[in-house]
């Protein structure tokens, strides 16, 4: 491992909010260099420089499909048991088996054990430390704009939450070039880097009522599209 960022499903799981046995090795924002392969993988070789994702079967309706993020076994596979789907532990310390494979990788580690379904190859030259949230944070937010939201010309965007998913949904939509991209949050440095990513208009809602702003900045027409990454209930 080179690189993992830290994602809120890490904390929440710290925390207890989410089922995952402790104590564990945790991480899903991997990236680094293979170090060996097992005997059926070819998508990679010894030294390629890779990122880490979640895994899937590959085999169900929704792999099949195209959607490998909506597995059937998807929680099995990456989240609730801290172990393989066979049983078996990726970590040990001092001979015993500890929870890990989260989400098939458990980057928080300086080696891991991943699964080929999680693993993409990159560029050599490529920053790992910039590239590792693509396993979780930019690919949700940016996946949420391309592939559901899908903002066509003349409609307004509002991202609340300029985080890593917010931020990443800004620069997806900032690719079209004729979306009103609308980002809320509570910190004014990160609505700073929201415009210079793409933002046509930022709110701290902290100290702006946020739906009013909306009505004003829409001459009352509201927005057409919303992506909600605060995880604020």
């Amino acid at each position: 491992m080179k690189s993992a960022g830290v994602c809120g499903t890490d904390l929440g799981v710290q925390a207890g909010h989410i089922p995952f046995p402790l104590p564990g090795v945790l991480g899903h924002e991997g990236a680094g260099i293979v170090e060996a392969v097992g005997s059926a993988v070819t998508s990679v070789v010894p030294g390629d420089h890779v990122l880490l994702s979640f895994t899937s079967c590959g085999e169900c309706r929704n792999c099949r499909s195209g959607h490998p993020a909506y597995c059937t076994y998807f929680l099995e596979l990456n989240l609730v048991g801290g172990q393989r789907l066979d049983g078996s532990a990726t970590i040990s310390k001092d001979g015993k088996g500890v929870h890990g494979h989260f989400f098939a990788q458990s980057s928080f580690s300086n080696l891991v054990l991943a699964d080929e379904r999680g693993v993409t190859k990159v560029d050599p030259e490529a920053d790992l430390a910039l590239l590792a949230p693509l396993g979780c944070g930019v690919q949700t937010g940016a996946g949420a704009v391309m592939n559901v939201l899908r903002p066509e010309p003349g409609s307004t965007l509002a991202v609340f939450g300029a985080g890593p998913v917010g931020l990443s949904a800004v620069m997806a939509a900032a690719l079209g070039g004729s979306t009103r991209i609308v980002v809320m949050d509570l910190v004014d440095s990160r609505l700073e880097l929201a415009r210079e990513l793409g933002a046509t208009d930022v709110v701290n809602s902290g100290s702006t009522d946020a739906l009013q702003a909306l009505f004003e900045l829409t001459g009352g027409a509201g927005i057409t599209q919303a992506l909600e990454t605060t995880g604020s209930t």
